[in-house]
């Protein structure tokens, strides 16, 4: 287990690391320069000094060789300091803490929602014996997916907020604003969450152990919930990593249709102004959320199916017999 771990441990740094030079090289390739385009939104219509430019270019190091740019970004990077922003000149790791809050009450309500609609779903589907019932749950999955994250909050903002007065369109401050952000949010991986779960129930019910369970007198009911269930929530709780990346992706169309302060909205505004330093300590950001789920996922697979573990330490034992078989034939 511990081996297990510290390669999951230096998986995540690969990861990381990886995501950080990608970023940087796609930052860097871009033909505008992020201090010119900072120059020109603050500009008023007077004429910027050209040795103006040149030094806040070397105030952030962009006058330097790309590879000492990457080196410094790097080494401050693993310290966690990402400089400052070249747009704003506030520090990046503030500009993110100020928009984390927001995005995180977004995304953990969303996700709530998405299991709850999505595992509700994909058990009333399997669960129920009326056909014209099953087909129209087994319909709504494909068409949650489908349908684009931007136009279901645009027909939410139209219903609930312009016509019925529900809730307020726009802002992040207190709960009422938070409802139809996250409901459009939840849609599309609360039918991910369906699509999966759905078909793993349906394998499982083909399972001989149902069979076994129905002679010994279980109901129907009693094999969905305690044999059923748990065994088939092992592929949705697997794309929890996707599901969360999928949370991170929308927040950004989300939190700008909705007017909200949060991660999405500063990566927006970041990548339009080429602001390199954020946008890269939102990108780490990101990829790290999506390693510690993941990983947290690996940690709990034993919680769920312990017969995970046993196959594992199998599979560990065949092959420490045949590298001893190997060494008996050399």
């Amino acid at each position: 287990m511990i081996r297990y771990l510290g390669l999951r441990v230096l998986q995540a740094i690969a990861v990381l690391w990886a995501t950080f030079t990608v970023s940087f090289a796609v930052l860097f390739l871009l033909p505008s320069d992020p201090v010119s385009i900072a120059v020109d939104s603050a500009s008023t219509g007077t004429t910027v000094d050209a040795a103006a430019v040149a030094e806040l270019q070397a105030r952030y190091g962009l006058d330097q060789p790309v590879w000492v740019q990457y080196w410094n970004s790097l080494s401050h990077a693993v310290r966690g300091d990402f400089g400052y922003s070249i747009a704003t000149g506030q520090s990046v790791t503030e500009a993110i803490g100020n928009a984390v809050p927001s995005t995180l009450a977004l995304a953990s309500t969303a996700l709530i929602l998405a299991v709850v609609f999505g595992a509700g779903v994909a058990f009333l589907a399997t669960y129920t014996r009326v056909h014209w019932v099953r087909n129209l749950l087994f319909s709504l999955p494909p068409l949650g997916v489908a349908v684009p994250t931007f136009w279901v909050g645009l027909i939410l903002l139209q219903l609930f907020s312009f016509r019925l007065k529900a809730f307020p369109a726009f802002g992040d401050q207190g709960v009422a604003t938070l409802v139809l952000p996250a409901v459009t949010l939840a849609l599309p991986t609360g039918a991910v969450i369906a699509q999966v779960l759905a078909a793993s129930l349906q394998t499982t019910w083909r399972q001989p152990f149902i069979e076994a369970a129905r002679a010994k007198g279980a109901s129907r009911w009693q094999i969905q919930t305690r044999h059923a269930l748990r065994l088939s929530s092992i592929p949705a709780f697997t794309i929890a990593g996707v599901l969360v990346g999928n949370l991170l992706a929308g927040s950004v169309v989300v939190e700008t249709v909705f007017s909200r302060a949060g991660v999405g909205r500063l990566t927006q505004t970041s990548v339009m102004a080429q602001d390199i330093p954020v946008v890269q300590g939102i990108v780490v950001l990101s990829s790290l959320v999506y390693v510690l789920v993941n990983l947290a996922v690996d940690l709990l697979y034993p919680l769920i199916d312990p017969r995970i573990v046993e196959g594992r330490r199998s599979s560990e034992q065949s092959d420490t017999v045949e590298q001893e078989e190997e060494k008996v034939h050399v």
